[in-house]
């Protein structure tokens, strides 16, 4: 979901970069020592998953695992997906740095939203139950980072509207892929090392 460099207006750039300053900001200071460890884990798998991407006009589509690290992370999100999309722009090209605030909104912020609304829900005896908000919350925040690409898209030109149609259908399979992959490792993680869901 990068938006490639020259394609948004000057004020979607400035704006996405301010919100992302204040939320890496914010984002940072939730995150203590006792995290990094998790952080640089989760860091480096959005880093990877994001890596096999299929370009559709502008933008591309790809696994983010933005639900699972805002699961995980709570704010710590934000500067999470920050640092990836960082090093993907230099590394790769994927994205761009005028874009990287955009695109940190995209894929950092649903996470964050999601994570303010369920995350006490996922603290549960019910597995099942556990599986199931986890699914919604994988696939939800695939859902919202497609949209806030598509309204990314639409505040810097009409000319974009046939696209961004296209780009949710695209996106469809993506979304219950999402879904699946966190539920599967929020079931693991809590078999495991129920913890982790726990410390943030």
């Amino acid at each position: 979901m990068h938006i490639s460099e020259g394609i948004l207006s000057a004020p979607v750039l400035i704006g996405g970069t301010l919100i992302t300053l204040v939320g890496a900001g914010i984002g940072f200071k939730k995150i203590d020592a006792d995290q990094l460890p998790k952080a640089g884990v989760l860091s480096a798998s959005f880093f990877v998953a994001s890596l096999i991407h299929v370009p559709v006009g502008a933008a591309s589509i790809h696994l983010t695992l933005n639900g699972l690290i805002g699961i995980l992370l709570g704010w710590g999100a934000i500067p999470v997906i920050l640092v990836a999309l960082l090093l993907q722009a230099v590394l790769f090209q994927f994205g761009g740095i005028t874009t990287l605030g955009v695109n940190t909104i995209i894929m950092a912020f649903p996470a964050v939203i999601l994570y303010l609304i369920l995350k006490h829900s996922l603290i549960t005896q019910n597995r099942r139950k556990q599986s199931v908000i986890a699914f919604i919350f994988g696939f939800m925040a695939a859902l919202l980072s497609t949209l806030l690409m598509i309204l990314s898209l639409y505040f810097t030109s009409d000319a974009f509207n046939e696209i961004s149609s296209i780009l949710l259908a695209i996106n469809i399979p993506i979304l219950f892929i999402e879904g699946i992959i966190t539920a599967f490792c929020i079931t693991f993680i809590s078999e495991v090392k129920p913890d982790l869901l726990l410390n943030h």
